[in-house]
């Protein structure tokens, strides 16, 4: 086998060809087979080598023992744009391999083992492995015993296995033989110098240097080469528990990439995998031990690809009219933006919601086919349009017996007869037509309008006979008049069908095609759902299409930054009926980033009578942040402080208005005040003395206010102040607990918010876009699915001691 370890743009490091070379170990002769002269003989070594005279140390090592054969590891290649890196398998997955590559042998058969969680097959004796679950370009795995690692290298890379079969070959000898210094010359230019156990170096020739090499130390500076896995610095990962207790299916956003680094819906659900079995092993750690705990499978599901790929061709149509300045700028809005007025196109709508469908059926369908087993339930995870793509195809999923009513059942419902209907519609004339073609009600209900048109039938009849059949089998829950189809859609009777009329059944949904192009009026009525609610139902403003439904029933679903309360609204719903639940799903979670532009909450729209606040997520590692426990700590330091200074001020001033008003002096009797002998004297009065008595009494009332206000201010405002403050303490602490947010997460709360970082708290415009593609790498968003998960399971969540 010939192939390079890796493509870096750096050919000239590429270990030499193990094909054109033969070794022998004979140190007295030189043996030219062919045209090619390999030596192996005992060097003279120039003490001007740097390379070599600084390591002389290990020459003085005494002799190791016995040579033992070393241990291979297997590693998988994976390649980026500019570089590819290879990467170990799991100690498990590497001994299944090394079994199924001992007993394989020269077998002709193909034999396949499953790696890493069952999610890739490697083919060993043709050294690739292949994806089960999505589409994915075959990598390259290999047998490793010898790695070695060159100057600009940051780890260890494997040789090709030829090659490394050579060199064992060589090291096997010369412990044999205890004869090193031994120096390996090879036809590309390239030699190793074998000077003990422990030191062994591979020298480039000078014209095979990178141009970019220039000075003679550089020119000369060699490879370390390594054998064994055992004494290079490699982080093997831990294997996956074999059982899996939860299946998740997770929906990507708008555009092919879901964050800053531009990786695919794939490579990020992997690092969401990776964080929650860490989690896993930390946070149930106990319950893992005792057997309780196997893992949870997260499963990519990829809906973009579909939309911008040949069949639908528009990303052709998009490019004929896009104008040609700012080019990268116009890809990335076309590839990316236009996703969300896709979404609400009703051609390209239907498109992405049976791909999404189909997509989560097929993927269920192959991960039983590998796990018989499985016996655990299945939620779903939408991050940002993709949450509003499963919330939009949950309210429109039928539970129980409408589901039942909607698959073909052992006992057909009564039928006129061909004859009957076309008579009753006026049309028998077509009679023998459609009987030409063995076509009778059940399958004429199948046909739409471009089979009609190929029978020969006129467009006057055609629309007769497909609005008879759309009135006479449209559920009920859409007969009040609410509900009017788009055109092009066709509603078959109590079945799930496709465009061309092909008939499946409730559990094996395969994909959904439109039967053509919509070119007329759109029509964007809603579906009421029946949730009792007086200003539409949920589902109102969505683009009326043929919602296909699942093959199960989902336990949770989770939204990731989300922007369904957004799309609500616009849509004119301004209030969800607390009682409204989603027909297959009974929890829902909104999870988002406080800085998140995108994220939209929803509990408000259910409870807006009450200010809600989100709940905080909780620290992985317990607690709040630093920066957040300061920010609480202040906060309530400035209320204490706050309580305490004005309690201070109202015993201040209520020992000030405790003082005796200022009042005229008592009156003897007999005497009068100006007010009685204005009362009782009036015409006697003259206008001076009136106009004296007024200033009089004037004077009095302005003095006594000013002495009385301390008093009004400590009732109306300090006592008011700190009676508010103890209410709404006393009411935060009373009734936060029992405030329940509707049943659409069976009256638990919906919203909850992430923790910002330290570093986001300085300018949340600056990491807004990193918040709202933070998610797949969050712990804290891992956690809250695992414990949702485990907690309807009995599992006991413990929180690790720091």
């Amino acid at each position: 086998m010939s192939s390079s370890p890796r493509e870096e743009g750096r050919q000239s490091q590429a270990p030499p060809n193990s094909n054109t070379q033969e070794l022998f170990f004979n140190s007295t002769q030189s043996v030219s087979p062919g045209n090619t002269s390999v030596n192996l003989v005992l060097p003279v070594v120039d003490d001007s080598s740097s390379s070599t005279s600084s390591l002389e140390m290990y020459d003085m090592e005494p002799v190791p023992a016995p040579y033992h054969e070393v241990q291979p590891h297997w590693f998988y290649c994976r390649r980026a744009t500019d570089n590819a890196s290879w990467l170990p398998f799991s100690r498990e997955d590497s001994d299944k391999l090394e079994r199924a590559c001992d007993t394989a042998g020269d077998q002709e058969e193909v034999v396949v083992i499953a790696v890493d969680g069952e999610r890739y097959d490697v083919h060993v004796k043709e050294r690739k492995c292949y994806a089960v679950y999505w589409e994915q370009a075959p990598s390259e795995v290999r047998r490793c015993t010898w790695f070695y690692k060159g100057d600009k290298d940051t780890r260890f890379l494997p040789y090709p296995e030829d090659f490394s079969k050579t060199l064992e070959e060589a090291y096997m000898i010369a412990v044999t033989l205890d004869e090193w210094k031994r120096k390996l010359e090879f036809p590309t230019g390239e030699t190793v110098i074998l000077h003990n156990p422990k030191l062994i170096m591979q020298y480039q020739p000078i014209g095979m240097q990178d141009e970019w090499m220039t000075s003679p130390s550089e020119q000369t500076r060699p490879r370390t080469v390594k054998r064994g896995v055992n004494n290079i610095f490699v982080e093997i990962p831990d294997g996956e528990p074999e059982k899996v207790d939860h299946l998740v299916f997770m929906v990507h956003g708008i555009g092919p990439a879901c964050d800053l680094r531009f990786r695919s819906i794939i490579q990020c659900v992997n690092d969401f995998r990776s964080a929650s079995l860490s989690l896993l092993a930390s946070h149930f750690k106990r319950a893992q031990q005792d057997g309780q705990v196997g893992r949870v499978e997260f499963l990519p599901v990829n809906w973009h690809s579909a939309l911008h790929g040949d069949a639908t061709g528009v990303d052709e149509d998009i490019q004929r009219i896009t104008l040609p300045s700012i080019s990268r700028l116009r890809h990335f809005t076309n590839d990316t933006l236009l996703d969300l007025f896709f979404y609400n196109s009703p051609t390209y709508c239907q498109t992405i919601v049976d791909t999404v469908a189909s997509e989560i059926n097929r993927l269920l369908i192959l991960f039983k086919q590998r796990h018989p087993d499985f016996s655990g339930a299945i939620s779903v995870v939408g991050h940002s349009l993709g949450s509003l793509i499963l919330f939009d195809l949950l309210t429109n999923q039928r539970s129980g017996s409408e589901a039942r009513d909607g698959v073909p059942s052992a006992e057909p419902r009564h039928l006129n007869s061909l004859e009957q209907t076309l008579t009753r519609l006026g049309l028998q004339q077509y009679l023998d037509t459609l009987q030409a073609e063995n076509l009778d009600m059940e399958s004429l209900a199948m046909c739409n309008d471009s089979d009609l048109k190929d029978l020969g039938i006129p467009l006057g009849p055609r629309k007769k006979i497909l609005n008879y059949f759309r009135r006479k089998w449209l559920p009920e829950d859409c007969k009040n008049g609410t509900v009017r189809l788009a055109p092009g859609l066709q509603v078959a009777p109590e079945v799930n069908r496709d465009g061309d009329g092909n008939q499946f059944s409730e559990v094996n949904q395969p994909h959904f095609h439109r039967a053509q192009s919509v070119t007329s009026a759109v029509d964007y009525e809603y579906f009421d759902m029946g949730i009792g609610q007086t200003n539409g139902s949920i589902a109102k403003g969505q683009v009326s299409i043929d919602y296909p439904q699942l093959s199960f029933q989902p336990q949770t679903f989770f939204a990731f930054g989300s922007p369904i309360g957004m799309f609500l609204t616009v849509r004119g719903l301004k209030h969800i009926d607390p009682n409204y639940t989603f027909p297959t799903c009974k929890s829902f979670y909104n999870i988002y980033h406080p800085y998140d532009p995108v994220a939209y909450r929803i509990e408000p729209m259910i409870v807006s009578e009450v200010d809600l606040q989100p709940m905080l997520i909780p620290h992985h590692k317990g607690r709040k942040r630093m920066h957040l426990e300061l920010k609480d700590s202040l906060t309530r330091m400035s209320m204490d402080l706050k309580n305490n200074v004005l309690g201070s001020l109202r015993t201040a001033w209520q020992s000030f208005s405790r003082l005796p008003v200022a009042a005229l002096p008592p009156l003897e009797e007999g005497e009068t005040t100006p007010e009685r002998n204005l009362e009782e004297t009036p015409a006697l009065a003259s206008p001076s003395v009136v106009a004296s008595s007024k200033e009089e009494e004037k004077s009095a009332d302005f003095w006594t206010k000013i002495l009385e206000w301390p008093r009004a201010l400590n009732l109306h405002y300090f006592q008011g102040v700190c009676e508010e403050t103890e209410s709404s303490e006393s009411a935060e602490q009373s009734e936060h607990p029992e405030i329940k947010v509707g049943m659409l997460n069976g009256g638990r709360r919906i919203d909850y918010v992430l923790q910002e970082k330290p570093i986001e708290s300085f300018n949340e415009y600056l990491f807004a876009i990193q918040s709202h593609l933070c998610y797949w790498e969050s712990e804290d968003t891992a956690l809250l699915l695992l414990k949702e998960i485990y907690e309807k399971l009995g599992v006991a969540f413990e929180q690790p001691q720091l």
